[in-house]
């Protein structure tokens, strides 16, 4: 399966077999990222986090009483 990056437009193929390809089929919404993308981008993640500059927002999660 033919897949691109929409970070850098590369083009490359996946095993048509693959989870990955599978979930790129049934969901439109999820997209592909390159190895080296996502490389890059977690790397400058961590920067991020350890300057201690970084908020990650999370939703609240509510507790019940059951």
């Amino acid at each position: 399966m033919k897949v691109k990056c929409v970070i850098c437009d590369k083009i490359e193929d996946i095993d048509e077999n693959s989870f990955q390809a599978k979930r790129l089929r049934n969901r439109p919404i999820h997209t592909y990222m390159c190895k080296e993308c996502e490389l890059r981008i977690t790397k400058n993640t961590q920067k991020r986090v350890d300057t201690g500059n970084f908020a990650l927002y999370r939703s609240k999660t509510t507790e019940d009483d059951w």
